[in-house]
């Protein structure tokens, strides 16, 4: 998906167009489609659909109309009409595609939220946003000198230049409310723009300032997912995860997003596996559950006195023991039902490890070197001496 400029220099060193996600190609941000329409025709007795999408700072997506008789293509620099000015943005989807993500997002063709396309961009408008954008790193960094200054509490994640230089968005984080008036003057004072302060989400700013997560991989947030849902608990203990914070949290301090990957399939296998408070009633005890292997269809179960000793026992094994409890029946052990295939399910061979402690001993090296001792000693008795 990437450009010819973003392939990597002779050393192996990635080049890169140093553009951040703003070059004429569209390719090199986490926003990007692919528009599987684009080599068909459209019939002759349809129109061309006159709503396009443009993708703003790699961050927002929104649907604007086409003037009349203006093509675009996916790539173009767009100037849209705001409040009190303009801003420049690039079109990422045109076509027929665009309608299914309207209905996707719930927009309807004549919404408010719709605006008009005013016109292309000229090089002047592209050189200023490219300017701006240039800029906005000094911005950031003197407007968190003020917060600091200010004794706020709140960190200012990122900032967002409107195209025409008129206006900048400050993009924070903070546990509570905060009160910004004299911040907001004191930045309109030092920048000599208008000033908007908007509050994100600790997932949202994990995905504008980007990483690399546990797994070695960048942050999904930061690449290819925008729905950011909420992450219980519960999703961890489905999937038998230790409940350890540090462990299942990610970069933005909440819980990692990919527990919901594979949840609806553990849901659905866990469907047909008892409650783990169920106990099999056996004439040598009662065995109460310890752990599960959810795709191997193994739970492990002990009795109540021989909590160390654990039964590895099938599904099939404990529903028909929890079958035969309804109906008044003890069985009479769980030995008898000991799952004892050295096979697994997809017939590979099952490692028995051993406990190899004791088999070498620590000073198994001191010895060795003590025995060549022994045998210099011999040698050096054994040579004749020489006369004074």
């Amino acid at each position: 998906m990437s450009c010819a400029s973003c392939s990597s220099k002779g050393s192996g060193t990635p080049r890169g167009c140093n553009n951040n996600g703003t070059c004429g190609t569209d390719s090199c941000n986490k926003l990007t489609v692919f528009d599987w329409l684009g080599n068909m025709q459209t019939p002759q007795d349809s129109s061309i659909f006159k709503i396009v999408e443009v993708r703003f700072k790699n961050s927002r997506k929104s649907f604007h109309s086409l003037p009349e008789q203006v093509k675009l293509v996916v790539g173009d620099p767009v100037i849209i009409e705001v409040e009190n000015g303009y801003d420049l943005g690039l079109v990422t989807l045109t076509g027929d595609l665009v309608r299914f993500q309207m209905k996707k997002k719930k927009i309807a063709i004549e919404s408010e939220m719709v605006t008009k396309i005013l016109r292309k961009a000229n090089q002047e408008e592209i050189d200023k946003w490219h300017f701006l954008r240039d800029k906005e790193p000094q911005i950031q960094k003197r407007a968190r000198e003020l917060a600091i200054s200010l004794g706020l509490e709140m960190k200012i994640s990122d900032v967002e230049y409107q195209a025409d230089g008129k206006k900048a968005t400050f993009f924070y984080t903070a546990d509570s409310r905060v009160d910004f008036r004299q911040l907001i003057k004191d930045m309109a004072k030092a920048f000599s723009i208008r000033v908007e302060m908007r509050q994100i989400g600790l997932r949202e700013e994990a995905s504008r300032l980007g990483g690399i997560g546990s797994c070695g991989r960048e942050l999904c947030c930061s690449t290819w997912l925008t729905d950011y849902r909420s992450v219980s608990t519960s999703a961890a203990r489905y999937q038998q995860l230790s409940l350890n914070p540090l462990k299942l949290a990610g970069q933005c301090g909440k819980l990692k997003c990919c527990l919901n990957y594979e949840l609806d399939a553990y849901r659905s296998a866990l469907k047909n596996f008892p409650k783990p408070d169920i106990k099999l009633k056996t004439e040598k005890g009662n065995g109460v559950f310890q752990k599960m292997d959810i795709f191997k269809e193994h739970l492990w179960y002990s009795y109540t006195n021989e909590w160390m000793n654990w039964h590895c026992l099938s599904l099939e094994a404990v529903l028909e023991i929890i079958q035969k409890n309804k109906n008044n029946e003890k069985v009479s052990s769980l030995e008898q039902y000991i799952d004892n295939s050295k096979t697994s399910s997809n017939n590979e061979l099952v490692v028995n490890f051993e406990n190899v402690v004791g088999q070498e001993s620590l000073n198994r090296f001191d010895q060795n070197q003590r025995n060549k001792n022994k045998r210099r000693k011999k040698r050096n008795r054994n040579k004749p001496r020489k006369n004074a």
